[in-house]
């Protein structure tokens, strides 16, 4: 009787149990077998070549007019009779990974795997090797595309969707490490919209082994399709650590498309310098949320066309709401040029919406803003703990601008100097006024403060460059 009543017990207590909220529980894949068999045919080992100008090599030292030159001399052309200039050049091997992604033979791989290449061999799973042609190349995402010509249909894999993917996720690494040939290591997805160094950066980051030679090869989820370029390791020694990133499909995607098609990137320009919104810089401007872009110039181009200014935040670019800078960016490169879109502005507290048609950005971009040197400056009245002079004729050429006050000197202590002030700053408009004097100056302030703001919006050029600062007011 007592075990049958244990037996209800338990019974019930699971029954319980089965009713309580709590978390979901769900097993991983019991093995990866199948997904290799799917997928391992299309990953290709990349081998290149670089020819080397002969006698840059490590030789013998000798002083010029020593005894020993005549034997070394004569020693060198007994070893290598007819080359004068030394031996033959040499022809060092790099080694990366890379996918096919048509049966025709397109194949990725990282620009970095075979950037200088003068020969590029590719190596598929069954020892069998073609060479290959470079279609085009990106640095900014360091993304290429290559060509061979099969005999046969080759097994290829396709892109999937990287905006998909959760931390937590299952993903798998495939290439050649270290130049040990095809090498499969599985992982999760640590992070997402990662951001190293380039202006497209939107990387997940993995604790997939990724070593040396993986460099190009495909992270895959668990459908079998591609969701990152394997591009980068972070590592204090150079061999995994568990921290690795690869370039989200969906920018690399876009990439692919034009260089197959154009064998260059046709990206889209909306001709603005911008920065990112800070909590001081949206109270200046009167916005509610710390969000969007602020355009600090407008040179000739698709957005002064279109009717943007110089102070307007950026909220929405052809329907996506824009976060910051970088979604910015992202956004308008992916989008094709000549398209006109709408962009969605924030302008002296209300919204507008203007329709800019999109210049190309690789031919456009170095003509709007040409670097500039630095300005001179002069000595002249101090406020906010800056010492302001008037514009010098170099200092207007320099900048490209015709009004606006020097920064001759920041207090160290200052807040002008914590939000990165810098001698040599031109500042052109205070509060969003054009500026030419320091009497001027001290009006937008003593407005401000007046209105009971606890900063002012500076805009300031360095080096030609605009940008604005929120500057806070002294009590």
């Amino acid at each position: 009787m007592t075990t049958l009543l244990l037996i209800i017990a338990m019974a019930l207590a699971a029954i319980a149990s089965s009713t309580l909220p709590g978390r979901a529980q769900v097993a991983g894949p019991s093995s990866f077998a199948d997904l290799v068999d799917e997928v391992g045919d299309a990953v290709v080992n990349i081998t290149t070549t670089n020819l080397v100008a002969s006698g840059t090599g490590p030789g013998p030292q000798v002083p010029p007019g020593s005894p020993l030159e005549d034997f070394f001399n004569d020693f060198l052309d007994r070893q290598m009779p007819g080359m004068p200039n030394g031996p033959a050049p040499r022809r060092p091997n790099a080694l990366g990974s890379g996918f096919v992604i048509s049966e025709d033979g397109f194949i990725v791989t990282n620009n970095h795997v075979i950037e200088g290449a003068d020969e590029i061999m590719v190596e598929f799973r069954d020892g069998s090797e073609l060479p290959a042609t470079v279609i085009g190349t990106d640095p900014n995402t360091d993304i290429a595309v290559l060509k061979v010509e099969p005999a046969a249909p080759l097994t290829f894999v396709p892109f999937g969707d990287s905006d998909v993917m959760r931390v937590g996720d299952w993903v798998m690494a495939v290439g050649n490490p270290l130049g040990q040939g095809f090498s499969v290591s599985v992982g999760i997805v640590s992070a997402r919209e990662r951001a190293l160094s380039g202006t497209y950066d939107d990387f997940i980051q993995t604790d997939a082994a990724i070593n040396r030679g993986n460099s190009g090869g495909p992270l895959f989820n668990m459908a079998g399709e591609v969701v990152g370029v394997n591009t980068a390791i972070l590592s204090p020694n150079g061999g995994s650590i568990g921290i690795g990133f690869s370039m989200a499909s969906n920018v690399v995607a876009g990439v692919v498309n034009q260089l197959r098609e154009f064998g260059e990137t046709r990206r889209g320009w909306l001709g603005v310098r911008i920065q990112d919104v800070t909590a001081e810089i949206a109270e200046g401007l009167g916005l509610d949320v710390v969000t969007g872009a602020l355009v600090t110039d407008v040179p000739e181009g698709p957005a002064r066309a279109a009717g943007m200014e110089v102070g307007d935040v950026i909220t929405t670019f052809d329907g996506v709401e824009v976060d910051d800078t970088r979604e910015l960016v992202r956004v308008v490169g992916a989008s094709g040029v000549g398209e006109t879109v709408r962009v969605v502005v924030y302008r002296d507290g209300a919204t507008q919406t203007l329709l800019v048609t999109l210049g190309r950005r690789e031919t456009a971009e170095s003509e709007a803003f040409p670097d500039a040197p630095g300005a001179e400056v002069m000595p002249s009245s101090e406020i906010l703990g800056l010492t302001l002079a008037p514009l010098t004729d170099e200092a207007r050429e320099a900048n490209g601008v015709q009004d606006g006050l020097l920064v001759e000197a920041v207090e160290p202590d200052s807040e002008a100097a914590e939000r990165g002030l810098e001698p040599g700053d031109v500042i052109t408009e205070v509060g969003q006024q054009p500026v030419t004097d320091v009497a001027g100056f001290q009006a937008r302030v003593d407005e401000a403060d007046e209105a009971g703001q606890n900063s002012i919006l500076l805009l300031i050029r360095r080096d030609g460059t605009p940008r604005f600062v929120a500057l806070p007011i002294d009590k």
